[in-house]
């Protein structure tokens, strides 16, 4: 879409994969192991009233038992629009908060994940992510709602996390134990010198007319790691980023990210939470395989295993592994 655009990103030792095959996941966990990756976190919808999407992987691995990896869950309760293929704004599928009873159930179909051996714990507490932790109504009144069905169940409780953008966002005040601090990316526009105006997909042609947001990777760190983090920040790399092929001219890039540049973001946020007493030091890479997005740790064509390289050179050297 633009000179210089590192366009396609395939993936490389993995190749192209169908996660609802038991073998990819596995394969997918002992290369997570070899780097330092403690545990996954699986995105996890749900809708309201029940509706669930994109959770047969999971619940493989959850009935499976394997692959014998940690993980947790995130609550990615968003609304879906066209915009993320680059379409109008038209709602596919809408995010909905019923009330109670449906929190309730909720709580009732994760209540397995929960107790499994593998989830990921702060303190004995399985730890839950809200994607949109502001978007949760009355989220004081419903987290506590949950972490007494927990005790309840028999667990000491739940240790919820949300995701924001500010670097000294009041988790607590939304009744969440901690955040995790991500990108706060400006939709500025850059040198785009050359660009394609239509691109065939399959039997689809994507418009391309315009242009994507463009940002230089190097510049871009501090605002993705910022120097200072309140306590209740958990820092959150991202190797890399380019939704292009998914939302087209509507998308962003991150420019000129290499394992070296990404190696500079974990220095910082490693030095963050290695000060932390250690049920606060987690460090969350956004993320393992969001190639939808060019936004991965998982080998590619162009780097190999570099970022998982500087990942493990970088645990190495402050002892986290």
């Amino acid at each position: 879409m633009y000179s210089g655009h590192p366009q396609p990103d395939l993936p490389a030792d993995l190749g192209f994969y169908d996660l609802r095959v038991p073998e990819t996941r596995l394969l997918q966990a002992e290369m997570a192991r070899d780097y330092g990756v403690d545990a996954f976190c699986y995105y996890h919808y749900w809708f309201g009233n029940g509706r669930r999407l994109l959770h047969q992987p999971f619940d493989a691995v959850l009935k499976s038992g394997q692959p014998d990896h940690p993980f947790m869950l995130c609550w990615a309760n968003q609304t879906w629009s066209g915009v993320w293929h680059g379409l109008n704004g038209n709602v596919l599928i809408e995010q909905k908060y019923p009330g109670k009873s449906d929190h309730e159930a909720h709580f009732e179909s994760l209540l397995p994940a929960f107790r499994d051996s593998r989830y990921l714990k702060v303190n004995e507490m399985p730890v839950f992510n809200v994607y949109a932790p502001t978007e949760l109504p009355e989220s004081v009144k419903t987290l506590e709602l949950w972490r007494a069905m927990a005790r309840e169940a028999g667990l000491p409780g739940i240790y919820f996390i949300g995701t924001h953008h500010t670097p000294d966002w009041d988790a607590r005040s939304f009744g969440y134990d901690a955040y995790v601090k991500v990108a706060a990316l400006q939709r500025r526009r850059q040198w785009v010198p050359w660009r394609r105006p239509l691109a065939k997909i399959g039997n689809r042609w994507l418009d391309f007319r315009g242009r994507p947001t463009i940002l230089d990777y190097a510049s871009e760190i501090d605002n993705i790691i910022p120097k200072q983090l309140c306590s209740e920040a958990i820092p959150c790399v991202l190797p890399n980023w380019d939704n292009t092929p998914r939302s087209g001219a509507r998308g962003l890039v991150l420019h000129g990210s290499t394992p070296k540049l990404f190696g500079r973001q974990l220095q910082r946020a490693m030095s963050t939470i290695a000060t932390r007493r250690s049920t606060n030091n987690l460090l969350f890479v956004k993320s393992w395989n969001e190639w939808a997005e060019g936004n991965h740790l998982e080998p590619c064509q162009r780097f190999g295993r570099g970022y998982l390289d500087e990942l493990k050179r970088n645990l190495d050297q402050y002892n986290l592994i």
